[in-house]
């Protein structure tokens, strides 16, 4: 059996002719008709999370994708990282569109989602049974570290999902 969050990521890649030149990761968000035959887990609206739903600083968060490209070769699926809510959810970091997390992150997985696992079986969720709450972004840096002293605060940054909403009005 495989894992559902697994069919929702989706590898990406650019190419001049046959040479490969960059690696991303993305997922699929589904917002009318995608076809029958498909093989994949797609996010809809019911997967983002309702204005009065709590998630609590400190959740158990993952973030799926293909990190510098790496995955399972043969099967060709992503890997998971674990990351934890590092700020206020729904309280926009800075006035921004963003909440942070932390986790270990690196390039190619701006794009991938960041979910937390539904607390209970909601059928408007199908057989993807996570909340996606938003899409990761890029690490952050403190601006204010002496470089030369502190190490790298590192924390990351996540879009909300609900601009997906926004991005898919037809």
């Amino acid at each position: 059996m495989i894992e559902p969050i697994l069919l929702a990521a989706a590898r990406v890649s650019t190419f001049l002719g046959h040479r490969p030149l960059t690696n991303a990761s993305g997922f699929f968000f589904e917002r009318d008709a995608l076809p029958e035959t498909a093989v994949f887990h797609a996010f809809t609206p019911a997967h983002l999370c309702a204005p009065e739903e709590r998630v609590e600083v400190g959740s158990s968060l993952l973030i799926v994708g293909f990190p510098l490209g790496f995955h399972d070769t043969l099967h060709h699926m992503p890997v998971v990282r674990r990351c934890v809510l590092a700020s206020a959810f729904g309280l926009r970091f800075k006035g921004e569109g963003y909440f942070l997390t932390d986790a270990r992150t690196h390039r190619c997985t701006s794009g991938v989602p960041v979910v937390l696992r539904a607390s209970t079986d909601d059928a408007a969720l199908g057989g993807l049974p996570w909340k996606l709450l938003g899409v990761h972004s890029a690490r952050l840096d403190a601006g204010s570290r002496d470089r030369d002293m502190d190490e790298a605060l590192g924390p990351n940054t996540a879009w909300y999902a609900d601009i997906l909403l926004t991005l898919t009005e037809g």
